[in-house]
This record gives C-alpha cells, sequence and structure tokens, in this order.
C-alpha cells in the first residue's frame, strides 16, 4: 500500500512538470508582436519621435519580457536623453539575457565613461577584447570614449578654481 501511493505522487509529479514544460516556449523564440513593436519603435526613432518609439519599445517589452533587442534601444534613448544611470540599467537587463552581447557592453561601457565609472568601463572593454579576438568596431568606439574621458558638467567647471590672468 505504502509503494502505491509513492508511486502515484510521483507519476502525478512527472505528469505535471512535464506538461508545464510543454507549454513554456524555447528563450530563442520572441513573440511575433513584440518584434513588430520593436520595428516600430526603430522606424518612430529614425524619424525623431522618441517619445513614440520609447513607448513602442516599452510595449515590446510589456508583450515579451525576453527582448534584448528592446532593452538595447531603450538605452540608446536614455544615453540620448543624457540619463546614463537609466541606460547601465536597461543594458544590464540585455546582458541578462545574452552575456557576450558586444553592442550592450559598448554601450553599457559608453554609459559608465557618461557616468565617471571608468574602472567598469574598462573592464567592459576588457570582456568585449576577450569576446572579440580579431578587432572589433566595438572596442575601438569603447575604447576611444575611454580615452576621451567623461563629459565636463558644468558643475564641475564651476567646482574649479579660476586661474589668475597674467600680467
Amino acid at each position: 500500500m505504502r509503494v502505491t501511493a509513492i508511486s502515484a505522487a510521483a507519476a502525478l509529479m512527472v505528469l505535471s512538470v512535464s506538461t508545464s514544460l510543454m507549454a513554456q516556449r524555447p528563450d530563442a523564440q520572441i513573440d511575433p508582436r513584440s518584434i513588430a513593436l520593436v520595428q516600430e519603435g526603430r522606424a518612430a526613432q529614425a524619424a525623431g519621435n522618441i517619445e513614440a518609439a520609447n513607448d513602442a519599445l516599452e510595449s515590446a517589452l510589456a508583450v515579451d519580457p525576453r527582448n534584448r533587442e528592446a532593452f538595447v534601444l531603450l538605452a540608446e534613448i536614455a544615453r540620448g536623453r543624457n540619463l546614463p544611470g537609466k541606460a547601465i540599467r536597461l543594458y544590464r537587463e540585455a546582458l541578462l539575457l545574452e552575456p557576450n552581447d558586444l553592442a550592450a557592453l559598448r554601450g553599457q561601457g559608453e554609459a559608465m565613461v557618461a557616468k565617471g565609472a571608468m574602472e567598469r568601463a574598462k573592464a567592459n572593454l576588457a570582456k568585449i577584447k576577450t569576446i572579440c579576438t580579431a578587432g572589433c568596431n566595438d572596442a575601438t568606439i569603447l575604447a576611444a570614449a575611454i580615452a576621451k574621458g567623461p563629459p565636463v558638467t558644468a558643475t564641475a567647471q564651476a567646482d574649479k578654481p579660476e586661474t589668475p590672468a597674467k600680467p
């Protein structure tokens, strides 16, 4: 009697797990509606309608939160609006889905440079060079951004002492 109850419980567990696994989609398959919304967002961004692009990309993520391209495009919009912290977070979401995404690593590195996090940007550059051994354009762009350094802000210039004019 004891064996029957245990085997019945095991059979029920196997049945429920196999049924739930059949209902899930593979990670590589993005919802077509989400892909269409990303294309709509990309078109709006190209037309200069940033608000419509932002709305379409957020809708794409609501339809399928595994759409890495939507995260990258939203991060680019955030960088264009001088929101490097938000861009870093959005690139991180894309990198959680695909850790070797060169565009996301480069973009996150550039946003880190804008934020002043030079060491973290250099870590992204090292990762890009590890992934792409034969001279990548992404590595070149990020290296140039790191060499240029963070942008000088109005408050940073106000903090600098003025040098007296020489007679």
